[in-house]
C-alpha cells in the first residue's frame, strides 16, 4: 500500500504486481495491470492515478462507505479488482483486512468484493466465508457472469450483493447493478456491443498502444461485451468474441450455457469450440460434477431453441470447469483438454 500510495501521488515510479515486458511507463501511468490473456495476447493496461482514485471514490459513494470503514481483501492483487480494494481503503483512510489466506472465522469488515465462484463456495459449505459476507454492509460481485440463480440464493441468505460490470481498462467495475457510477456513461450499438466512457478509463496498453487506439471511438472504449437495456439498466448477455460460426450460423456460447443451466437442473457446464473441417467451428460442451443430463435431450433442446447447427458435436466430462483466477471460464483450456481427450 505504501508503494501504491507513492505512485498515486507521483512520488514514486509506476508499479505492477505482475510481470511486465516494458521498462518505462508514460508519465501519467501510476499502475500497470495485466489482462488475463485467456484469449489472445495479454495486454499491459496502464492506469493513471486520477482514474484509480475516481474509481475508488465513485465505488465508495455508491455503497455508502464512510471514512474509517473497513474493506476486506479476498481477491488477488495481480488483478485490478484486488488493487481496487486497496485504493478504496486509502480513500477511506483505512487499511483493508487481508482475508486471502484466512482459515476459520474471518475478521469483521464493512465491505468486500468477491467473484461468483467464491460466492458459490460460501453458499455451499464454506460457512465462515458465508458469515463474513452476510455481516458486510455490501458485497461487490464481479469478474465473471453472475447467474440469476446464484444472485437470488445470495439475497435469500442475507448477503447484500451488488453486481459489478467493468474490465481492467475501466479500473474494474464501473457499472453497478446496471447503473453507471458517477463519471461513467455507456452506449449500446445496433448489434448490442457495449461502449464505455469513464473518468476511470485507462491511459493505454503499454505493450500495444496501437491496439488501444483502435478500441477508442469518440472517447468511448469499445468492449467485447454484448448487452441491452431492461428498465433503463444495462444487462450484459455475453461477449461478442464468444460467438462462434458453425455450419454458417452464429451461435452464442453464453446462450448455449444459459439454456442448458436454466432447463436441466443442477448442471454445471461450459460451451466452447474447436476448429472443424466440416463445421468451421464445432460446438463442444464440458459438463462438471455429478449431474449428467442425456446428451440427446440437450441437443434436441438446443436445436429447438437456437438452430440445428447448435447441436453439441462432442461432450467431455470433468470434475470441475477450468476458470481463470477471477472465475471466468477458460475456454482455451477446455479446447486443449478436448484435444488431449480426443487424441488420447
Amino acid at each position: 500500500m505504501a508503494r501504491l500510495a507513492k505512485a498515486l501521488v507521483s512520488d514514486g515510479p509506476a508499479i505492477s504486481l505482475g510481470s511486465v515486458s516494458v521498462e518505462k511507463a508514460p508519465q501519467r501511468v501510476a499502475l500497470i495491470v495485466n489482462t488475463s490473456g485467456s484469449t489472445g495476447q495479454a495486454k499491459e493496461v496502464g492506469l493513471s492515478a486520477s482514474a484509480l482514485l475516481e474509481s475508488a471514490k465513485s465505488a465508495n459513494k455508491f455503497v455508502g462507505a464512510k471514512p474509517g470503514q473497513i474493506w476486506s481483501l479476498l481477491l488477488p492483487l495481480t488483478h485490478i479488482a484486488g488493487i481496487n480494494v486497496l485504493v478504496r481503503s486509502m480513500e477511506l483512510g483505512t487499511v483493508p483486512i487481508d482475508a486471502r489466506e484466512v482459515s476459520g472465522k474471518y475478521p469483521f469488515a464493512d465491505f468486500t468484493a468477491v467473484v461468483p465462484t467464491q460466492l458459490f463456495r460460501a453458499l455451499n459449505g464454506d460457512n465462515d466465508l458465508l458469515e463474513h459476507l452476510i455481516s458486510a454492509q455490501a458485497v461487490l460481485v464481479g469478474g465473471a457472469a453472475l447467474s440469476a440463480e446464484l444472485r437470488e440464493a445470495s439475497r435469500n441468505a442475507g448477503i447484500n450483493v451488488i453486481e459489478t460490470y467493468g474490465m481492467t481498462e475501466t479500473c474494474g467495475g464501473c457499472i453497478y447493478d446496471g447503473t453507471p457510477l458517477e463519471g461513467t456513461a455507456f452506449e449500446i450499438d445496433e448489434v448490442g456491443v457495449i461502449s464505455i466512457a469513464s473518468k476511470s478509463l485507462a491511459t493505454t496498453y503499454l505493450n500495444a498502444p496501437e491496439a488501444w487506439n483502435e478500441r477508442i471511438r469518440n472517447g468511448y472504449l469499445v468492449t467485447t461485451d454484448i448487452g441491452h437495456l431492461e428498465d433503463g439498466k444495462l444487462v450484459v448477455t455475453g461477449r461478442s468474441d464468444d460467438v462462434i460460426v458453425s455450419g454458417g450460423e452464429n451461435i452464442s456460447l453464453a446462450q448455449v450455457e444459459k439454456l442448458i443451466t436454466n432447463t436441466f437442473s443442477g448442471v454445471d457446464c461450459a460451451a466452447f469450440a474447436v476448429a472443424d473441417s466440416q463445421w468451421g467451428q464445432s460446438l463442444q460442451l464440458a459438463i462438471a460434477g455429478e449431474v449428467k443430463p442425456d446428451q440427446s435431450a440437450i441437443n434436441e433442446y438446443l436445436s429447438s431453441q437456437i438452430s440445428r447447427a447448435a447441436k453439441v458435436k462432442n461432450f467431455i466430462y470433468l470434475s470441475e470447469i477450468p476458470r481463470t483466477s477471477l472465475g471466468k471460464i477458460d475456454r482455451s483450456k477446455l479446447a486443449q483438454i478436448a484435444a488431449e481427450v480426443n487424441h488420447g
